[in-house]
């Protein structure tokens, strides 16, 4: 049999890297946790001005994608923004798209 364990310093090695892992994973579930929570609520971007075709976020810039969400970088990049203002603060994440928008943030 051959001798398959593991010594101190590769099982530190690799527990710091799962700890490094973690704050991220945590943010992407919550930035993902939203993100559905507004695609029940909305069927295109609530910062998506249908009449002028503009998005809010970005102020004066035409939306590339029609109002479409899902995978779109500005409205994720504006959830990871909130996240960091809710962390930075010690405030409680909200569970729910509609409390991200209702805080006054």
């Amino acid at each position: 049999m051959a001798d398959t364990r593991i010594s101190d310093k590769e099982l530190d090695e690799a527990l710091m890297e799962k700890q490094e892992k973690k704050p991220a994973d945590e943010k992407q579930r919550w930035i993902n946790r939203i993100m559905r929570s507004a695609k029940q609520y909305h069927k295109i971007c609530p910062y998506y001005d249908k009449r002028t075709k503009m998005c809010f976020l970005l102020m004066g810039t035409k939306c590339e994608r029609d109002g479409k969400f899902d995978i779109c970088p500005v409205f994720k990049s504006f959830l990871e923004k909130k996240y960091d203002e809710y962390k930075s603060k010690n405030m409680p994440l909200p569970l729910d798209f509609a409390d991200v928008v209702a805080s006054p943030l």
